[in-house]
């Protein structure tokens, strides 16, 4: 299957450009296009530099970087955060500080999270007075154990 053509628009040209970091890998670079230092438990948004046009069809799934969340306590509030495919302004990020004794220091034009891009199905909804029995039922939170 040839790669998906996606439009990116670079509303910070001192960032790099995001790419892949390996043939193969799911997820785009995002980078910082701003300094930023969270106090344990902060959250704030940080711009990424970017804006993209994904088609008809696509939405982007932002991820935290999963070494920056084990080694530094990054993470998105909303992860995953959902680009949908009408949007065009600036791809900006909800970050929080998850180490509850140490600051977070953000530097401009660090990797900081990844964008998957994938495609989406629109739902027909159907109005109906009862669901189909399974063998789950409504069984939520635990019904599987653990």
């Amino acid at each position: 299957m040839p790669p998906l053509p996606l439009h990116i628009q670079r509303l910070d040209p001192g960032l790099p450009l995001t790419g892949y970091a390996h043939d193969g890998d799911a997820g785009l670079d995002l980078y910082a296009a701003q300094s930023r230092t969270l106090a344990p438990f902060e959250r704030d948004l940080v711009g990424t530099g970017i804006a993209i046009a994904l088609p008809e069809g696509y939405a982007g799934f932002v991820q935290p970087r999963s070494g920056l969340a084990r080694d530094r306590g990054l993470t998105f509030v909303n992860t995953p955060g959902l680009i949908d495919c009408h949007y065009r302004g600036e791809i900006r990020l909800i970050a929080v500080n998850l180490d509850a004794t140490r600051p977070l220091r953000i530097e401009r034009g660090e990797k900081i999270a990844q964008l998957v891009i994938q495609r989406v199905e629109r739902a027909m909804l159907l109005d109906v007075d009862e669901l189909g029995a399974t063998a789950r039922g409504d069984g939520g939170f635990g019904s599987t154990g653990v």
